[in-house]
């Protein structure tokens, strides 16, 4: 955001006797506040700075502790990973069946589970043909970049 337009906001808080002032985009966070004595606080924080912290430690430490044990069991067979980090969820809503299920055939446009990433639901496809041997990850539990979600054949 650029300076004018934060002077902007400022004078317009002003004149209109308003006290706080917030604004969420894409970019950045803005936060202005105005006290008793009239002088403007301004807060700006970038967004990706201040999502990437929180997000970031909570989803790579439960997922670190289990992933020692799917890598040792699937090191030479064929997997579908997961291409981002997030959250695993295998079926479209907590009440409809699963995408797939042991002993499922794909091919490699079929969507076989939902990584959630910063409140985005991402469709993960296949990405190769073959049969769904073993499902390695829980339903709603977070995921690594490049960690093996499923054993096809």
């Amino acid at each position: 955001m650029k300076i004018d337009e934060i002077k902007t906001i400022v004078e317009l808080m002003s004149n209109n006797d308003l006290t706080e002032f917030k604004i969420e985009a894409e970019e950045c966070n803005l936060c202005i506040k105005r006290g008793g004595d009239n002088i403007p606080v301004i807060q700006h924080v970038a967004a990706p700075v201040a999502a990437a912290a929180p997000v970031a430690a909570p989803a790579v430490a439960p997922a670190a502790a289990s992933a020692p044990t799917a890598d040792e069991a699937v090191e030479d067979q064929n997997t579908i990973d997961s291409p981002m980090v997030g959250t695993f969820y295998g079926s479209p809503s907590p009440e409809a069946p699963a995408f797939v299920k042991v002993g499922d055939t794909v091919t490699a446009d079929t969507v076989v589970c939902i990584v959630e990433a910063m409140k985005v639901m991402n469709e993960i496809k296949a990405e190769k043909a073959g049969t769904i041997k073993k499902i390695l990850v829980d339903n709603a539990t977070p995921v690594e970049y490049n960690q093996p979600l499923f054993v096809i054949g």
